[in-house]
């Protein structure tokens, strides 16, 4: 097994307004409860500038879906509607600050079994471009904070970007490899504010 340390940077490719914006959500939208979940929306904390970021993406981006493993539901830990409840309640303050969530789609399985709807595997990409058959994968970015985030968007043939320092981050494939790194949604959103400026 290789770690390969990536190096923080501006994205080195370009793209325009009707490209679609995969995000995670759990490390990018909010803060990642380490060996937990958010099981309620008492424990949903929206990271520092994410908001500010969304509304800028709004402006930016064609579309915009969160794809996230939740595998909590299938523990037993919480259930579809406390994640609907949660959802309910993010989108309220990311549409109120400005911003937009087209739709999100989530993976309740364990990865026991490799389910297909679990990232890396692509099922809650396909299931996107069902709902929304214009989308073209090579026209999109996933943004992330894992490993199985990037492997995701590159297996597609999408542009991907790693998010922040998270430990155990393993890059032992060429899937694994994202195009560029940054530290937080934030960076992202002065970045595409920057381009479109230029």
């Amino acid at each position: 097994m290789m770690n390969i340390k990536i190096p923080y940077s501006w994205p080195n490719f370009k793209f325009d307004i009707s490209w679609t914006l995969f995000l995670d959500r759990d490390g990018v939208i909010n803060e990642r409860i380490v060996g937990d979940y958010v099981k309620c929306w008492q424990d949903f904390h929206f990271l520092p500038g994410v908001l500010d970021a969304l509304a800028i993406f709004n402006r930016y981006f064609h579309r915009i879906l969160i794809v996230t493993n939740q595998a909590g539901i299938e523990k037993g830990l919480y259930s579809h509607e406390d994640l609907g409840a949660i959802h309910e309640q993010m989108l309220e303050y990311i549409q109120y600050h400005g911003g937009r969530i087209d739709e999100i789609y989530y993976c309740p399985f364990k990865p026991d079994l490799d389910p297909f709807c679990r990232k890396p595997n692509p099922g809650m990409a396909l299931e996107a471009q069902k709902d929304y058959p214009d989308i073209v994968f090579s026209e999109c970015i996933m943004v992330g904070d894992s490993v199985s985030d990037i492997v995701f968007g590159n297996q597609l043939g999408m542009k991907t970007i790693l998010l922040g320092n998270k430990e155990g981050n393993n890059f032992s494939s060429e899937f694994a490899i994202p195009d560029c790194r940054m530290h937080s949604l934030s960076d992202f959103a002065t970045f595409v504010e920057g381009m479109y400026r230029d």
